[in-house]
């Protein structure tokens, strides 16, 4: 039995492409970047392709793009750099954001800051007109993710943003789930600070990146030699930067396609689902999602059972709640929506990305379809 692969939204395999673009600055170019010498300009050259690889994906100068190592420093930076872990800021965030958002919202309360969080609709979209009010007596800050990592649903980011910027409140993303898989273009969008992360676009993990528009303060996280333009210093670790940039070329290539082509399978995939003899419902059906994301909930099931299933057919997949003996915990995401438990206990991601074909898909359905009627 061949094994199906349906977590990329967990993490995508390193292409094979992008694995040969990083090869060599394994092997031959593994000079240090800040040496003058042949070794070190060599890797410093594949550091800046990287880099401007990264900028011409989202649509941003070179010299905004911060490399780091994964998209959990990212936002902790966003956060962190901008001076708010103090009495008297204010930090405004939706209620479905990553961990990386929410631990680092919370630090931030201990240290004196005040954190507004602002909900989300049964589609899991925020209103743009609640982050306003959450802002009626100033923010320092408003973060809220382009794609929630759970659902899909893309987020009313730049209509955000663009109320933001007359207010002189800069705005952040967590863009991780959403670069290389739908147009992210920083000018357009209109925000301060954007998060990518490289292993969501298949390069390894270990390695992201941060844009900070030009002219934004921004306090180092990390102090030392002073790379990364004194911003983020640490030896750069260059095969992974190259990994990275090439990600993003490669994406730059030919998204509109890729996501047309993940779109067919979200609906091939649906298709299949309505076929099966069991009662589920797709969240943020109404809203505009990710091409390659379906979280789904099956009335009366336990996550836990139906990953159980698939595990031994050979499928991998995510759960959208955690079971614990008699417990079922809820993903924060899915109680911000306001899921009713009975499906909220059963809800399974579905996530599919470069590799997976219609075959996949089909056979994904029928072994669902076996592991559910086991549950009957």
């Amino acid at each position: 039995m061949r094994p199906l692969y349906f977590d990329y939204n967990a993490t995508t395999p390193i292409l094979p492409r992008v694995y040969e673009a990083m090869r060599p600055y394994l092997t031959e170019h593994f000079g240090n970047p800040g040496s003058g010498h042949l070794w070190g300009l060599k890797a410093k050259r594949g550091a800046e392709l990287a880099r401007e690889q990264v900028a011409g994906l989202i649509n941003c100068a070179p010299g905004e793009v911060y490399f780091t190592s994964c998209a959990t420093e990212s936002d902790n930076w966003a956060l962190l750099g901008l001076g708010l872990a103090r009495p008297g800021a204010h930090v405004v965030i939706s209620a479905i954001e990553h961990p990386a958002i929410v631990e680092c919202a919370a630090y931030l309360e201990r240290c004196g800051a005040r954190v507004s969080r602002v909900g989300v609709d049964e589609q899991g979209l925020v209103d743009p007109a609640a982050v306003r009010a959450a802002c009626a007596s100033g923010a320092d800050l408003i973060s809220v993710m382009l794609a929630n990592n759970e659902t899909g649903a893309l987020q009313p980011v730049a209509e955000i943003a663009a109320w933001a910027r007359k207010q002189g409140i800069p705005v952040h993303s967590d863009a991780a789930q959403a670069v290389g898989k739908v147009p992210v273009d920083v000018a357009a969008l209109g925000v301060d600070l954007l998060t990518i992360a490289g292993h969501k676009l298949y390069a390894p993990k270990g390695v992201g990146a941060l844009y900070v528009r030009q002219g934004l303060e921004l306090a180092p996280l990390l102090w030392g030699g002073g790379q990364e333009r004194g911003r983020r210093s640490g030896t750069e670790n260059v095969p992974y930067m190259v990994a990275l940039g090439e990600a993003c070329a490669l994406a730059a290539e030919d998204l509109p396609g890729e996501m047309a082509r993940q779109r067919e399978l979200g609906r091939v995939f649906l298709e299949g689902l309505g076929a099966l003899d069991v009662d589920w419902r797709l969240y943020s059906e109404r809203a505009p999602r990710l091409p390659g994301t379906a979280a789904v909930g099956f009335k009366g099931l336990n996550a836990g059972d139906i990953i159980s299933g698939l595990v031994v057919l050979d499928v991998g997949v995510s759960a959208g709640a955690a079971c614990h003996g008699d417990t079922t915990v809820v993903s924060h995401v899915l109680a911000a929506m306001g899921v009713p438990l009975e499906y909220a206990q059963g809800t399974i991601r579905f996530s599919w990305g470069r590799p997976t074909s219609q075959d996949d898909v089909r056979e994904l359905v029928r072994r669902l379809g076996q592991a559910l009627g086991a549950l009957a």
